[in-house]
């Protein structure tokens, strides 16, 4: 039986939902593989067994301690939502020891976890999106100017962070440089992008082991102002169908152009492509490399809508890894 490690936690606020998600994925998993939950905090890296006690990965070859033996990896499960697992700084890690892994390459995890760089290399493919402006931090902002391209209401979020911290809808001039303080709380760059209006929507895609599967449109209804952390991840606060009720031309058109954004990146393993559908029309809004894997997230929803259970979807991801080897 192959041996995997799930890597969990990380360093940003969604550290809580990654370990969440690496739950499922071990529970997923558990009739496959050996599977051991490695938590990643900073530079403490260990495994908790079921008495409490930490073991401690060494860094030099990705290997666990154990007293009485050494356990290497075949592979690597990333769960880690936000930094390191999602921007690229983990696969490069894995990419020197050349242990495989389940997400997208260092080079398109670092693009697309910076939402200004990839909305700026899908457009010139033409792929539509909402007019958006980069602030960095320090530099000065002529509010007039910015208003007159992106206008009001317009959201400001931060550039290279998940989960909806630090993002503020601003309806209101005097309300933009509180949220901008508020998004420099979790990066040092700054997105100002157009307010869509219209319907959200989120589709899975996944192309591994020789299959494409495009999965099943959810349509998201917050209840909140917009799909915040909050109802994001808490029972009750939004409303999420799938399949989304949105006619077979639009669900067609949605799940080619993720399809299409999912090969332009160059992709791997399993992605979440949102969009903002504007008069008929669907917007990109942001793509996910690193999903939500809980009960409460989209994915294991898409699936199961799709006729497909956890444990295939995540041991078609894995086997594939395994197959590259060949």
């Amino acid at each position: 039986m192959r041996t995997i490690a799930i890597v969990a936690g990380g360093d940003s606020p969604e550290q809580g939902v990654s370990m969440k998600s690496a739950d499922e994925v071990a529970k997923a998993l558990q009739t496959h593989y050996e599977t051991y939950i490695i938590i990643i905090k900073g530079s403490n890296w260990y495994w908790e067994d079921e008495r409490g006690r930490c073991f401690s990965i060494d860094k030099n070859d990705f290997t666990l301690n154990l007293h009485e033996k050494r356990i290497r990896f075949d592979a690597v499960f990333i769960a880690i939502h936000g930094t390191p697992g999602e921007n690229g700084l983990l696969q490069g890690y894995f990419d020197i020891l050349g242990i495989p892994y389940t997400s997208c390459d260092a080079f398109c995890s670092a693009l697309t976890f910076n939402k200004n760089a990839c909305k700026l290399f899908l457009k010139e493919y033409g792929i539509p999106m909402a007019e958006s402006i980069l602030i960095r931090r320090g530099e000065t902002v002529n509010t007039k100017a910015l208003l007159s391209k992106i206008g009001l209401p317009c959201f400001v979020k931060p550039n290279d962070s998940g989960s909806s911290f630090g993002v503020s809808k601003v309806k209101k001039e005097e309300d933009l440089f509180p949220s901008f303080n508020k998004a420099f709380e979790e990066s040092d760059e700054v997105l100002v992008e157009a307010f869509m209006e219209g319907r959200e929507v989120a589709c899975g895609v996944v192309k591994a082991a020789g299959k494409k599967i495009v999965l099943p449109i959810t349509e998201i209804i917050p209840k909140n102002e917009f799909f915040d952390y909050e109802a994001k991840y808490s029972p009750g606060k939004s409303d999420e169908i799938t399949p989304a009720n949105i006619g077979e031309k639009l669900t067609e058109e949605i799940q080619h152009l993720s399809s299409q954004i999912y090969d332009l990146l160059g992709c791997k393993g399993i992605v979440r492509v949102d969009f903002i559908i504007v008069k008929g029309k669907p917007l990109f809004l942001e793509i996910n490399t690193v999903p939500g894997m809980s009960s409460e997230s989209l994915i294991p929803k898409q699936a199961a809508a799709a006729g497909i259970s956890t444990t295939d979807l995540y041991t078609m991801v894995i086997e594939d890894l395994f197959l590259k080897q060949e």
